[in-house]
């Protein structure tokens, strides 16, 4: 039986990591963040993940990222840790490190460039979870980033066998294999949604929150909004999601995490760096990030981060 895992649901925010010009983790501004998230009404947080680049990150700075998530979290928000890898024994390093570090759960993203079979994708998450038991794990599916699906039939597989396998984030974008994991999900097993846009379609469908991008800029706006939708207030969940879909759809005109940082610089949160492969973004990309920030009343004054 699936581990009940009571807080397993709402808006989580997938948080960006900001580096210093250096290339440094500007630790200060990320705790700054996590802060504004909290206070935004943010109540599950995700360091370490896609958004946060955690793909180019030593371990020394994941461990750092995760502690300070948690210090400042500690009973206020609960803590999903990015821990996953195309290495399984490496994934279970990572896990079992979050876990030291007081996570409250970790996020697994499915192994990318290795191309597993279904089986293989069953194996690998079931041995990360089997070394971490006491830890809830939610598995991600992102096809468009890792070239291999986690089958609905495989997500299934695992959340039946496995007791602390507890959620996955759907960022597959199929909605028949999503609604069928939602008619066939055994009890306890929550689903998020792994895309902004799709949020609002994926609750009403039955799923139990999402795991956000654009929460990094508005906190405030898409906590309201899965609220909302998860409350059965339609109204109000449509007319957020409505307002917020153009900041949603802009996240995503470039490689993710680059509009959403241009954007938090313009707010004057973080500056704009992102570690190589990635760059910043086009100034045509900036300038709609401006756009749609300004159109939301999210933009300050000020455009650049101050000195």
């Amino acid at each position: 039986m699936t581990m009940k895992v009571e807080w397993m649901r709402g808006c989580a925010t997938a948080l960006i990591t900001p580096f210093k010009a250096n290339g440094d983790v500007d630790a200060e501004r990320f705790g700054s963040l996590v802060e504004r998230q909290i206070s935004g009404g943010v109540r599950l947080l995700v360091p370490c993940g896609t958004t946060g680049e955690s793909v180019t990150m030593t371990e020394d700075e994941r461990r750092e990222v995760i502690r300070i998530t948690v210090e400042i979290a500690r009973g206020r928000a609960r803590v999903i840790a990015g821990t996953g890898s195309n290495s399984t024994a490496l994934a279970i390093e990572h896990s079992r490190g979050a876990k030291e570090l007081g996570a409250d759960a970790v996020l697994l993203v499915a192994p990318y460039y290795n191309k597993p079979t279904q089986e293989g994708l069953y194996a690998h998450f079931r041995a990360i979870a089997e070394a971490v038991k006491e830890l809830p794990v939610v598995i991600y599916n992102v096809p468009g980033r890792t070239s291999s699906n986690i089958s609905g039939e495989t997500q299934l597989r695992l959340a039946r066998d496995v007791e602390n396998i507890v959620a996955t984030k759907e960022a597959s974008g199929n909605l028949s294999q999503i609604m069928a994991i939602l008619r066939e999900r055994p009890e306890n097993f929550s689903v998020f949604s792994g895309d902004d846009a799709l949020t609002l379609a994926m609750i009403a469908l039955g799923a139990d929150g999402l795991v956000s991008v654009a929460s990094n800029e508005t906190p405030e706006m898409m906590s309201q909004m899965v609220d909302a939708a998860l409350d059965g207030e339609w109204t109000r969940a449509r007319e957020l999601h409505y307002r917020l879909l153009p900041l949603m759809e802009g996240n995503f005109v470039e490689s993710s995490p680059g509009p959403v940082k241009a954007a938090m610089a313009l707010m004057g949160l973080i500056e704009e760096e992102l570690r190589l492969p990635l760059v910043p973004v086009q100034e045509k990309t900036r300038a709609l990030m401006r756009k749609l920030l300004i159109e939301l009343g999210l933009l300050k004054e000020t455009s650049h981060v101050a000195a």
